[in-house]
Parts: C-alpha cells; sequence; structure tokens
C-alpha cells in the first residue's frame, strides 16, 4: 500500500511496449503509465462513480503483483481531508 499527494495518469503507453501498466512513485505522488484503451476505461468507470483496478507489469509475467486500485467509498470522514 503507498500513500499518496497526488496521482497522474498517463494515457501513452504503447501497446508495442510489453507492460499493461507502469506505475511510479514521482516527489509525492503515483504516476500511472496506461495504455489509451485502458484510459478510456478508467475515463467511463470514473463518469459512472465505478471502482476500477490497474494491473501493473509485463503481458507476459503469470503472476502479476501490483495492482492501483480506485475504490469510491461511502463514508468520507476516512478519507484524506487535504
Amino acid at each position: 500500500v503507498t500513500g499518496a499527494s497526488f496521482v497522474v495518469f498517463n494515457g501513452a503507453l504503447k501497446t508495442s511496449s510489453g507492460f499493461l501498466a507502469k506505475s511510479s512513485i514521482v516527489e509525492d505522488g503515483l504516476m500511472v503509465q496506461i495504455t489509451p484503451e485502458t484510459m478510456e476505461s478508467l475515463r467511463q468507470a470514473l463518469r459512472e462513480q465505478k471502482n476500477f483496478k490497474v494491473a501493473c507489469g509485463k503481458m507476459d509475467a503469470g503472476d502479476l503483483k501490483e495492482y492501483v486500485d480506485i475504490c469510491w467509498v461511502e463514508n468520507e470522514e476516512k478519507t484524506n481531508k487535504g
């Protein structure tokens, strides 16, 4: 689990890169590089206020170890006030 002050979603990852998605810590935030198709799915999920999961890692890796989860919560008191 990683806490971050901000999240950047970059939809310019090429399918030919061999990655489903990449995530990296940038300053005190998180940058997630995704394909244009995943970006469109993410945008649709955000519009519909649905949870979304981005699997990060190589396409040919059998056991993915990293995910970026976007979750909507009911109780806002437990979220970051900033």
